[in-house]
């Protein structure tokens, strides 16, 4: 019940409804101020503003994450990484050369190994290897349960895996005619 000053009743047209008070939890130090419409529409105006214009993405737009190595440096890493498969006896090896094909590597190896215990072996002899070449950020995937390891160290990825899982997966026929050899 709404009385008016003198205390008494007020008659329904004349009270103003009043919505619920909207109430703003605020940490200590805080000011309670809320943002005025002036300045949402500055900050749209200023985003407009500083809007760049879409553009076709092309082969130039688009940054290289590779780092630039010295010359003959991928070379180097892929003659190491045979050298390794040779020594560590892994199995049909097939080389394949994407010099200039691709932008994620200049060379992919593909090579088995008859047990996880020798994939992983592999694996960490071609870490070591590469870490003598001066690589840094040589990256290991799928150690936990090497039945597919990939190893990347930039210029040269190699793949490892089971006999089974690498006839399952067959990534030979997906890189046939791009330079692909048996080492």
């Amino acid at each position: 019940m709404v009385r008016s000053k003198t205390g008494k009743k007020a008659p329904k047209a004349a009270v103003k409804k009043q919505g619920p008070k909207k109430t703003i939890n605020v940490k200590k130090g805080a000011k309670k101020t809320a943002p005025r419409a002036a300045d949402k529409k500055s900050k749209k105006a200023l985003i407009k503003k500083t809007a760049v214009p879409k553009q076709k993405l092309t082969k130039a737009a688009i940054p290289q994450v590779r780092v630039k190595r010295p010359p003959g440096m991928s070379e180097q890493i892929l003659k190491a990484a045979l050298q390794v498969l040779d020594e560590r006896q892994a199995e049909e090896v097939f080389t394949i050369d994407l010099a200039g094909k691709s932008s994620m590597a200049d060379y992919l190896i593909i090579a088995s190994g008859r047990a996880s215990r020798q994939l992983s072996a592999i694996a960490h002899y071609l870490r070591e290897a590469f870490e003598k070449l001066g690589l840094k950020n040589i990256r290991v995937e799928g150690l936990s349960d090497t039945n597919w390891v990939l190893v990347d160290a930039g210029d040269v990825i190699i793949h490892l895996f089971r006999p089974e899982v690498r006839s399952y997966y067959n990534l030979e026929s997906i890189w046939r005619g791009t330079g692909a050899s048996k080492a």
